[in-house]
C-alpha cells in the first residue's frame, strides 16, 4: 500500500493531472509508461516521461512500417501479379502450363482475382490442359507457424506472408439454422471447388460460446463441423484462418472455382514453381496504390497486410527474395538517414502483433514529427484513425473537445494499450502524441490515455 503511494505520488509529478489521477485509479506505476509529447516544428518536447525507455509498441509499429514504405516506395506503388503461359494456343485451348507470379500484393482481394481471371480469359484461354505454376518467389521461403504468438492459429490475424497472398487466406463460413430441416446450412465465402462441407447438429439451448461447440476440421479435403450449432444462435458468419490448408492449396482451390465460373477448365494441378524465361505474358493485374493501403493497415490495424508491407520493402530495396530480417534492417537505415538511431528498436514482422518488438516513445515521436515535415504527410496522416470518428478510435472520445481533432493509431495486446499519431490542440498548433503502457493493469489504461489526448487538445 506504501509503495503504491509512493508511486502515485510520483505520478502527479510527472504526469498533468487528469492522466496521473485516471493512472493511479487503474493502479499503474508511472514507470510502465511512456509519454513522449511535441509540437511539430519545435524541438523540446512538451511533455517527456521514459520517453527513452523501450517499450512493446504493439500496432504502434505498424506507423514506423507504413510511413517508410511511403517515403522509400512512394504513394503511388503499385503490387503487381502477373500471368504467364508456356506452351501453344489453339484455338482457346492452351496446350501447356499456365504461370501465375505474385508480387506481394497485401489486397488481392476475391472481387479483384476474379476481374485478373478475366483479364486471362479475354486472351482467348478456355482450357488449360496443363498445370497452374505459383511463382512466390518474391518472398523468401520460410517456416512459419501460425500458432507461435498465441495458440490460435485460426485467427486471422495469424496468417503467414505469402508473395501471392489472395483474399488475405480467409475463410467466412456463414451458419444458418434450418429448423423445419432440423439441420444447419452452411456456406463458404470464398466458393471453393471440391470443397465439401459437413454441418454442424442443430441443437437447443443458449448460443453461448458457439464458435468452440463446432469443433472444426478445414482443411484441403473440405470443411468438417463434428459438433453443434444452437438454434438460439440465428444466422452467424465465422472468418477463420484455414491453417491445415497450405497457401498453394487456398489459392488452388479458389482458383478452379472462379475459373469454373468464367467458363474455364483446368486439367493439371496447381503447384509451386518457378516462370521460365521463355514464357510468354498473358496478363497483369496492379494493386490499389500504396496511400490507399496504409488506410486499412493502419485504421483498421490490419497485422497481415503490414506484414506483407515489411517484406514488400525488403525485396524493394534488396533485389532478392524478401525475409523479415532484410526489411527490418531497411526500416533501420531509413529511420538512421533521418537523424533517428533508435538503438532500442526491435522489428519481428513490422505489424507489432509480437512479444519481442520494441521501441521508444521518443524513437516513436521523433519519427512522427519527421513524418509531419515529409512530402508524404497528408496521405500518412489520413492513414490514421480519426478520433470519435472512424477505424480503431471511433467509439472513443466521442463527446470530448478533442473528438475530430487528432488521428491516432492504437496498439493493443495483453498488458499492452499504447495510442501515437497527432493532436491538433484549440490552440491551433499540432503536436506529436505518443503514450506507451506497458503492465498487468494495460487493459485499464484507456481512461488515462484518453485524457492525454484531451489535455494536449486544451493545452497544447
Amino acid at each position: 500500500m506504501l509503495l503504491f503511494a509512493f508511486a502515485a505520488a510520483a505520478c502527479a509529478q510527472q504526469f498533468p493531472v487528469t492522466v496521473g489521477d485516471a493512472l493511479q485509479r487503474a493502479a499503474i506505476p508511472p514507470e510502465s509508461v511512456g509519454i513522449y509529447v511535441q509540437e511539430v516544428g519545435s524541438q523540446p518536447p512538451m511533455l517527456a516521461v521514459n520517453a527513452a525507455q523501450p517499450f512493446n509498441p504493439a500496432s504502434t509499429m505498424k506507423l514506423v512500417t507504413s510511413n517508410a514504405a511511403l517515403e522509400i516506395l512512394g504513394p503511388t506503388f503499385t503490387w503487381k501479379t502477373r500471368a504467364f503461359a508456356l506452351g501453344k494456343l489453339r484455338g482457346d485451348v492452351l496446350h501447356g502450363d499456365l504461370y501465375i507470379k505474385g508480387g506481394g500484393d497485401p489486397k488481392l482481394i476475391l472481387e479483384n482475382f476474379w476481374l485478373f481471371l478475366r483479364r486471362i480469359r479475354s486472351k482467348g484461354i478456355r482450357e488449360i490442359r496443363g498445370n497452374l505454376i505459383l511463382d512466390r518467389s518474391a518472398f523468401e521461403s520460410v517456416p512459419y507457424d501460425p500458432s507461435q504468438f498465441d495458440g490460435d492459429p485460426s485467427k486471422t490475424y495469424n496468417v503467414g506472408p505469402d508473395a501471392l497472398l489472395l483474399n488475405y487466406k480467409a475463410v467466412g463460413f456463414r451458419f444458418t439454422p434450418d429448423a423445419p430441416g432440423h439441420a444447419v446450412q452452411v456456406a463458404s465465402d470464398p466458393p471453393m471447388a471440391s470443397f465439401p462441407i459437413t454441418p454442424p447438429r442443430l441443437t437447443g439451448g443458449e448460443c453461448g460460446d458457439w464458435r468452440t461447440r463446432l469443433q472444426p476440421v478445414i482443411d484441403a479435403a473440405g470443411a468438417r463441423f463434428t459438433g453443434n450449432y444452437p438454434a438460439a444462435c440465428g444466422e452467424k458468419t465465422w472468418y477463420v484462418h484455414p491453417y491445415q490448408m497450405t497457401h498453394t492449396q487456398y489459392f488452388g482451390l479458389v482458383f478452379r472455382k472462379l475459373w469454373a465460373e468464367t467458363g474455364g477448365t483446368l486439367t493439371g494441378e496447381v503447384r509451386d514453381g518457378a516462370v521460365p524465361a521463355n514464357a510468354a505474358p498473358v496478363a497483369d493485374w496492379d494493386s490499389a496504390p500504396l496511400a490507399e493501403i496504409i488506410r486499412d493497415i493502419n485504421k483498421y490495424s490490419n497485422n497481415v497486410m503490414a506484414r506483407q508491407l515489411l517484406l514488400t520493402l525488403a525485396a524493394s530495396v534488396t533485389k532478392t527474395p524478401a525475409n523479415t530480417v532484410h526489411g527490418a534492417a531497411v526500416v533501420r537505415t531509413w529511420m538512421s538517414g533521418k537523424g533517428i538511431d533508435a538503438p532500442e528498436m526491435s522489428i519481428e514482422n513490422g505489424s507489432g502483433l509480437s512479444r519481442t518488438e520494441r521501441i521508444s516513445a521518443v524513437s516513436l515521436g521523433r519519427m512522427l514529427a519527421a513524418a509531419y515535415a515529409a512530402p508524404t504527410m497528408p496521405e500518412f496522416i489520413a492513414s490514421l484513425p480519426l478520433v470519435a470518428y472512424d477505424g480503431t478510435m471511433r467509439s472513443r472520445l466521442v463527446n470530448q473537445t478533442v473528438a475530430g481533432k487528432a488521428h491516432i493509431k492504437t496498439g493493443t495486446l495483453n498488458e499492452v494499450r499504447n495510442v501515437a499519431g497527432y493532436v491538433l490542440a484549440a490552440s491551433g498548433r499540432r503536436y506529436v502524441v505518443v503514450c506507451l503502457i506497458n503492465h498487468l493493469n494495460a487493459d485499464k489504461a484507456y481512461e488515462a490515455q484518453d485524457a492525454l489526448l484531451q489535455w494536449v487538445y486544451e493545452n497544447g
